[in-house]
């Protein structure tokens, strides 16, 4: 019996584009933000209501938030999409990877955000929105200049496979 094709040639066609590198300082400054904000509650839940679960839960946090500080790096290295013939495929996670394929002549919508710590590093979110929800994706830590790049791209195939060209 023949060897059949992969169905989702990723080594093919284009290498894997990531993130910038300093996107990592935007994740580090959320998951500080987030653990800060939860042992703060813990703390005050503990000291107005003397609940001594509630010590235990924020020490379990600030360990969470430290361990979560720690596969930072990994995390945003992770990220990278690949653009192939007819479609986009865009990756993320460590433990629990994540692929989706988004196909050129499906896209509706492409636009650029950027948040503040973004603007201050330069960086930008690129969203792909397609009719079908499950396959909308977002490429976080893009350059501001591979961002405009990308989606002039992004663009230009999608208006070119809708035209059937």
């Amino acid at each position: 019996m023949p060897e059949l094709p992969s169905r989702l040639d990723l080594a093919g066609e284009t290498g894997w584009q990531r993130v910038s590198p300093r996107y990592v300082v935007v994740e580090v400054v959320g998951t500080i933000i987030a653990g800060t904000l939860a042992c703060t509650a813990a703390a005050a839940i503990w000291y107005l209501l003397e609940l001594q679960w509630a010590l235990y839960a924020g020490a379990g946090v600030a360990l969470i938030t430290l361990l979560s500080l720690l596969f930072e790096p990994r995390r945003v290295r992770s990220i990278g999409y690949q653009l192939r013939r007819d479609d986009l495929v865009f990756r993320r996670g460590i433990m629990f990877q994540r692929f989706v394929a988004v196909p050129y002549g499906r896209m509706q919508l492409v636009d650029i955000t950027r948040g503040p710590i973004d603007r201050w590093l330069g960086l930008a979110d690129l969203k792909l929105v397609t009719a079908a929800a499950a396959t909308g994706v977002a490429i976080p830590g893009l350059t501001q200049v591979d961002a405009e790049r990308l989606r002039d791209r992004l663009v230009e195939l999608a208006e070119s496979r809708r035209a059937g060209l």
